[in-house]
């Protein structure tokens, strides 16, 4: 009986080491294969696409009205965004990081109420998604990219609030 028991436990410490060896093999596979799809992944979630101008409407034709720190928070913006250039993934993240903490100006003061509100949010999510993006990106082609969308984005504003 003993020697089963030793046998057996033997086993289980050999097959426990082969399983661990295994998943950091299955973990380095995932890994590279996110990696690969990066690019795919911005594409699928619209980081590239401007489809917000779709969804957004004026007041009755007309601009609507933005509160004075919402407007300011956006010149903050299309300033950095036409000012900035960028060659490198550092100067991207760079541009990134000075994005968001605007962006997050713009979000924090802002005292909209009702439908200018909500369709400043319109304006304002897919922007948040690209920022976000930014700050992740892995290659300057994506980067680029993405920037011209944010570029797009960002100068926009001015089409749908006074």
């Amino acid at each position: 009986m003993k020697h089963v028991i030793l046998t057996l436990s033997l086993l289980a410490l050999v097959s426990c080491k082969d399983s661990k060896t295994q998943d950091k093999k299955t973990e380095t596979v995932e890994h590279a294969s996110e990696s690969h799809n990066n690019h795919q992944n911005h594409e699928a979630s619209g980081v590239y696409a401007n489809a917000w101008i779709n969804e957004i409407q004026k007041d009755n034709g007309h601009k609507w009205q933005a509160d004075a720190t919402t407007n300011e928070g956006v010149k903050k913006l299309q300033n950095t965004i036409n000012t900035q250039s960028a060659s490198s993934l550092e100067d991207y993240q760079k541009l990134a990081k000075q994005l968001n903490d605007e962006k997050n100006f713009v979000v924090k003061n802002c005292t909209m109420k009702g439908p200018s509100h909500d369709n400043l949010h319109v304006w304002l999510h897919p922007l948040i998604e690209k920022i976000d993006a930014l700050l992740k990106v892995e290659t300057v082609e994506d980067a680029s990219k993405i920037a011209t969308s944010i570029e797009e984005n960002i100068n926009a504003y001015s089409d749908y609030f006074k």
